[in-house]
């Protein structure tokens, strides 16, 4: 046992120190997870021994009809984090929550809590993606894609340079054995 965790477990019963878990559940649920665990803790009047309830998403900008649409991503599916005291009335609440396949490492019925570090590290990440959202589709540079429309369809070539913030790339197109560089949108293009 380590320190912190000795530490811990000797506050428990005076402090109940709330630890991050991970919660695993049906993939597209994650929402519909976070809303009956609230339901079924404000019902059971358990309120004292959870904290935060977080579905890890990110923004994401994507192209549609010609228009930057930002959508909500989870970059973590299927994963809900749960801020709890662990004991068994929390434990069986979580567990039986429906929607809920059960948590995430530790043995069967005592799950590991995740470091704050961790936690912090994806509330930063979510804070990033609502700040300046990434784009949907990721180009790199060298990667070999297709064209979709335009006068170049169905030609095949390499991307050369990336403009997230005009989201367009720069494709070498290969045309009657002569590399040409082609400025094209995200829309016009696909992954290969």
């Amino acid at each position: 046992m380590s320190e912190e965790q000795n530490v811990a477990a000797t506050e428990a019963p005076a402090g109940l120190p709330k630890r991050w878990y991970v919660v695993h559940a049906y993939s597209g649920m994650e929402k519909a997870v976070e809303r009956n665990l609230r339901e079924r803790i404000d019902r059971a009047g358990m309120q004292d021994k959870f904290g935060r309830i977080l579905v890890p998403t990110e923004e994401v900008v994507e192209l549609k009809n010609g228009k930057k649409a930002v959508t909500e991503r989870r970059f973590f599916p299927g994963y809900v984090l749960v801020e709890m005291v662990m004991d068994d009335d929390s434990w069986h609440l979580v567990k039986h929550t429906s929607k809920v396949t059960g948590f995430v490492g530790g043995a069967k019925n005592r799950p590991a809590p995740i470091s704050e570090a961790e936690v912090m590290k994806i509330v930063n990440q979510m804070q990033e993606g609502v700040e300046k959202p990434r784009p949907k589709v990721e180009w790199t540079v060298g990667e070999v894609v297709r064209v979709k429309e335009g006068p170049f369809t169905d030609f095949n070539g390499s991307v050369e340079e990336v403009n997230y913030d005009k989201s367009k790339v720069r494709v070498s197109v290969t045309i009657f054995g002569r590399a040409t560089p082609v400025e094209l949108d995200f829309a016009q293009v696909e992954k290969v």
